[in-house]
């Protein structure tokens, strides 16, 4: 009888605690989750969104001397901005950025989300919940994430480098860019490209997350476990990017070269096809490493400011919540 009643008095104490708890306002495992998800996504999409308007210009620049024949330096690149500007206008620079926001805003969110996901997920497969994975789960997680956001938002890419790369005449939005290439090249040219892209995400998705969680870790081990001020985190997000890029770029050289082909009158018709042409007509460092020295200035700010924007916000999306509980 004793025993009976003990445990009728913990289901009690249970309930009771589940009582406190409901009007506390400790909301469910399952709506924090969602709260979390929601959260990954809106601080991802600020993040690109920022991080991709910062250097646009050079972006486009980089795509342009990727997709011809003509030899690259800094100063023929910053003859090409500069006649850009003079032929063009100021905003001119900015020519395909709509397209790239329709695309990077997606993309972030999806990517930042998908990690934080995948990270959970492998940190509970190899029994590292709530701790910092290892270097081969870090690396994984990153990959993912950056293939899962590559597939669901490829067409996009496709259009954002056609605009960047013809003139206004040719396509007018980005509406006009979809259907044109579907009545004149077909829907299946909406993926061209999509081979190298996701062999080029691998690599750069892995290494850049890797990167990044890998030097706050150092920094967490090494200050007692103090959280990186935004400086700090900007710097863990250029050496991300500049290893990261630097890993993948010449596959972003031959996804640039399929992607525009239609546009520009010529046609690719795989990896190997392109890298030959392309190693044949203009050598390889020069072909496939054509704009690089641009990534590493562009690159590095890119990703420094989209990890640091992404970590900022949610810091400041979780003190709202915080805030917002207590107040109730």
């Amino acid at each position: 009888m004793d025993n009976g009643r003990a445990v009728e008095g913990q289901v009690g104490l249970k309930q009771k605690d589940a009582e406190i708890r409901v009007h506390g306002r400790i909301l469910p495992e399952s709506t924090e989750q969602k709260k979390s998800v929601i959260n990954s996504l809106v601080s991802g999409a600020l993040a690109g969104a920022v991080a991709k308007t910062a250097v646009a210009p050079l972006d486009r620049t980089k795509i342009i001397f990727q997709v011809s024949s003509n030899r690259f330096s800094a100063k023929e690149a910053y003859r090409l901005i500069y006649r850009t500007y003079l032929s063009e206008g100021f905003f001119s620079l900015w020519r395909g950025n709509s397209a790239t926001m329709v695309r990077v805003i997606p993309y972030a969110a999806i990517q930042f989300s998908a990690h934080e996901e995948y990270k959970q997920l492998l940190g509970s497969y190899y029994g590292y919940q709530g701790k910092a994975l290892t270097p081969l789960p870090r690396f994984v997680a990153g990959s993912l994430a950056g293939i899962t956001a590559a597939m669901l938002t490829y067409p996009l890419d496709l259009v954002r480098a056609r605009m960047a790369v013809t003139p206004k005449e040719m396509y007018s939005n980005i509406i006009h860019v979809f259907m044109r290439i579907s009545h004149e090249e077909g829907l299946k040219t909406l993926y061209r490209g999509f081979a190298p892209t996701i062999l080029g995400v691998i690599p750069y998705a892995g290494l850049s997350f890797f990167t990044y969680e890998t030097l706050k870790k150092l920094h967490a081990d090494h200050s007692g476990g103090r959280e990186p001020y935004p400086v700090e985190r900007l710097v863990f997000g250029a050496c991300a990017g500049l290893i990261g890029q630097s890993a993948s770029y010449p596959l972003d050289v031959v996804r640039r070269r399929m992607q525009t082909a239609g546009a520009l009158g010529y046609f690719y018709g795989s990896i190997f096809l392109t890298m030959r042409d392309i190693i044949r007509e203009e050598g390889l460092i020069r072909g496939l490493y054509k704009g690089l020295s641009m990534n590493w200035v562009k690159g590095p700010i890119a990703v420094g400011i989209s990890f640091t924007t992404f970590d900022l916000m949610q810091i400041l999306l979780r003190k709202w919540e915080h805030s917002m509980n207590v107040q109730r």
